[in-house]
């Protein structure tokens, strides 16, 4: 044996991840067809490096290793972080929406590391307490463009992430490619440019701040209109399908409720209506009604649920088939309007069928109304509000003294109050739930924030 080690020990070793001596086994990276260098081009050029891993590839690992994505792991996704050992977070909510995207978006012919990059980070620009944090930060800053989700997204990637620098010393953020930055644009607009609904308001939803506006410039250049990228589009249906079967998953096992409170009318109008009126404003009561006949009629609705390994294991199975329901009849569609021709950028559209937006959308509302509605969480709500804008209005006053070091240096290069009260917005953004309950125990209320350790 020792002899045998000490031969093998003298024979040259492949080396992985360089250009010379790199065995067979670890050949080329492959690059999906229906992808130009076009797609594959960054913001600020990089000097080439070696092919055992595409550029998309690339694009994934920056997304991975980045601290945004591991601070989404004490993010809020429907209940706090801490409240259960089973509930998802904003990171297992992420990875698990990078599955179905991947998976979903191979199928039709995107490359895959592209939709997971999208997928990655579609969150990442989440403050703490989820959706709510987002009302407060967008309250305390409407002066200034306002607050959303997914153009702080924008930011973190093109600029508050730490990995690339131009010459004159802006940031290039993590210096995605063109097609990576295309598909993690969810809504490729500004405030003032989105869209009209139905009662002739415009949509809250936006995918840019206007500081913003020369990288967004650079990865839209040649497109019109508000269209989103193919991959962008099986990123957000990927979301859409993850959240609508997960938070039901959550609900039922942190028992909020059970599916069989459905066969009681007040409860299904309760479901109904809370549909209606987060996800389906237009639709018909009695379409959505049939939409949760369909799903309760499928062979893995679980109607009782007992907290049983055997229960667990169905509900689990539940999940995973209503996934695969809902991605089979949007690639079935998908497929029947555009061929079987790879799918890729701004070539197609993803199809779902209107029976099945209603009922992932019934999935939706079933969450929303036990959970998201729930008048015992309204109070914490609005706590929740108080805590993110009295640390904005706090570290306003004193500009610098409580910034982290990175943000204190972008204070200090700000060019007027816009762009420092901005500034303030992306520190308390970045906060995870815990940190920013500390910030506001210890700078806010000057008391000490007791935390057990073990």
């Amino acid at each position: 044996m020792a002899e045998t080690r000490a031969r093998h020990d003298a024979l040259p070793h492949p080396v992985l991840f360089g250009p010379e001596g790199r065995p067979p086994y670890a050949g080329e990276a492959v690059q999906t067809p229906g992808y130009t260098a076009w797609d594959r081009a960054r913001w600020l050029p990089e000097p080439s490096k070696s092919t055992y891993r595409s550029d998309f590839e690339r694009d994934r690992a920056r997304v991975l290793h980045s601290s945004s994505l591991r601070r989404l792991g004490a993010k809020t996704q429907v209940v706090a972080p801490d409240a259960d050992d089973f509930a998802r977070t904003r990171l297992t909510h992420s990875l698990e929406v990078a599955q179905i995207g991947r998976e979903l978006g191979r199928s039709l012919g995107c490359d895959p590391d592209v939709v997971d990059t999208a997928c990655l980070s579609h969150d990442l620009g989440h403050p703490p307490f989820g959706h709510n944090g987002e009302k407060a930060l967008d309250a305390v800053s409407g002066d200034i463009g306002g607050f959303e989700g997914n153009a702080q997204t924008l930011r973190l990637l093109a600029r508050l992430e730490q990995k690339k620098f131009f010459d004159d010393g802006v940031s290039a953020g993590l210096n995605l490619t063109r097609a990576s930055l295309d598909a993690a644009c969810k809504y490729p607009w500004r405030a003032e440019d989105a869209p009209l609904r139905a009662d002739g308001t415009r949509s809250k939803k936006f995918g840019v701040y206007e500081d913003d506006l020369p990288v967004f410039r650079w990865f839209r250049e040649g497109l019109t209109g508000t269209r989103t990228s193919m991959e962008a589009q099986v990123m957000d249906l990927a979301d859409d399908v993850s959240y609508s079967v997960h938070d039901v998953e959550d609900g039922v096992v942190n028992a909020a409720f059970q599916l069989g409170w459905l066969r009681r009318d007040h409860h299904r109008e309760r479901v109904i209506e809370t549909t209606r009126q987060w996800y389906l404003p237009q639709t018909d009561p009695d379409e959505i009604d049939a939409a949760l006949a369909r799903l309760e009629a499928t062979e893995v609705w679980v109607a009782q649920f007992d907290g049983s390994r055997r229960d667990l294991a169905a509900m689990k199975d539940m999940t995973s088939q209503l996934i695969g329901r809902f991605c089979t009849a949007a690639f079935d569609a998908t497929r029947a309007v555009h061929g079987n021709e790879p799918l890729t950028r701004h070539n197609a559209d993803v199809v779902v069928p209107a029976e099945t937006e209603t009922e992932i959308a019934a999935m939706k509302g079933i969450a929303a109304a036990y959970v998201m509605t729930s008048e015992q969480r309204q109070p914490m709500y609005a706590r929740q509000r108080q805590i993110l804008t009295e640390l904005v209005e706090l570290l306003e006053v004193t500009g610098p003294r409580y910034l982290e070091p990175m943000f204190a240096h972008d204070h200090a290069e700000a060019a007027d109050d816009a762009a420092r009260r901005r500034i303030v917005i992306d520190q308390v953004a970045s906060l995870t739930d815990s940190t920013a309950l500390e910030w506001h125990h210890t700078l806010v209320q000057g008391t000490e924030f007791r935390r057990v350790w073990i």
